[in-house]
């Protein structure tokens, strides 16, 4: 790439420019002061500004009006497209078209998250835009405002109040947890109540390798504890885990419905009260006017709304 002198281009008025190519098309001083609003006098004088810039006269006088050197040919072709191509880029904001436009969108969100939106996206995609392509980045909570301050992904779909002043937030919905178990490991007869929480074993996700979680806090108030047979990062791992031995997940509603028709598990409301998870979409301030961004920004918002009515 060739470098550019800044202190050359500091002295060049690119309303100059404009004059030169207007004089071309008008080949009249009278013609172009009158298309760029400006008084006889005043172009002249930009007109002795442009002859003494390239050094040669660029338009001389004659019987058909004022006709172009052949250096003031050779200048108007090379800044005609340039300064059309400046215009586009100052004027002309280009609208995304999902229907058509090629794009990648980055998302962030962890794997329950993944699990429970995902399908539902992507087929809405291949319809609506099928040039769109996603690739999901892996954010739990603690991960996720660090990801999105380095603008590593366009929107993340995250649960918690992350905070950042790099970041817009926007709360989609609040939502609660279910206890889901096989019938065939254990076989309750009536709900699920607190004696029989505790009386088995639990399997828990935490993201962070702890074994406890808000649900302890909550039990401890009781009097009561449960213990946490298995410890994973991964939802994806609990629905095997509870078809072979005879264990308690509670997970985020969002994957009940889907858990219980798929691998045929029962669910119930948790036996003690459980704060509920708030749904939100971040993304990084330097993306907020983004078409593109604000599109499968409206698009997630919109389908979060659907999947927890």
């Amino acid at each position: 790439m060739t470098i550019i002198n800044e202190n050359d281009l500091s002295r060049v008025d690119l309303n100059l420019l404009v004059v030169l190519l207007v004089m071309y098309e008008a080949r009249s001083v009278t013609g172009a002061a009158q298309r760029l609003y400006l008084g006889q006098p005043a172009l002249s004088a930009t007109l002795k500004r442009l002859r003494a810039m390239f050094g040669d006269p660029l338009f001389v006088r004659s019987s058909q009006g004022m006709i172009p050197t052949p250096r003031a040919e050779q200048l108007v072709q090379q800044f005609a497209p340039l300064l059309q191509g400046m215009h586009r880029a100052i004027f002309s904001k280009p609208a995304f078209n999902p229907r058509q436009d090629r794009y990648s969108f980055r998302l962030a969100m962890s794997d329950w998250i993944e699990q429970w939106l995902m399908p539902d996206l992507l087929a809405e995609l291949l319809v609506d835009a099928p040039q769109v392509d996603i690739t999901v980045l892996t954010a739990d909570p603690w991960q996720v405002t660090p990801l999105m301050e380095k603008q590593q992904a366009d929107v993340a779909v995250t649960v918690g109040n992350p905070v950042s002043r790099d970041l817009t937030r926007a709360e989609i919905a609040s939502a609660g947890f279910s206890t889901l178990w096989d019938s065939q490991q254990i076989a309750l007869t009536a709900a699920l109540t607190l004696a029989e929480f505790v009386r088995y074993e639990h399997v828990l996700v935490s993201y962070r390798g702890a074994n406890e979680s808000a649900l302890d806090e909550q039990l401890q108030q009781q009097g009561v504890a449960r213990r946490v047979r298995y410890v994973t990062p991964h939802f994806s791992a609990l629905p095997l885990m509870l078809k072979r031995l005879p264990l308690f997940a509670t997970v985020p509603q969002g994957l009940v419905s889907n858990w219980c028709e798929r691998f045929g598990l029962r669910a119930a409301p948790v036996p003690v009260a459980m704060p509920d998870y708030q749904l939100s979409l971040l993304w990084h301030n330097a993306r907020h006017d983004d078409d593109a961004n604000r599109w499968i920004r409206d698009k997630l918002h919109q389908l979060l709304l659907r999947k927890l009515l």
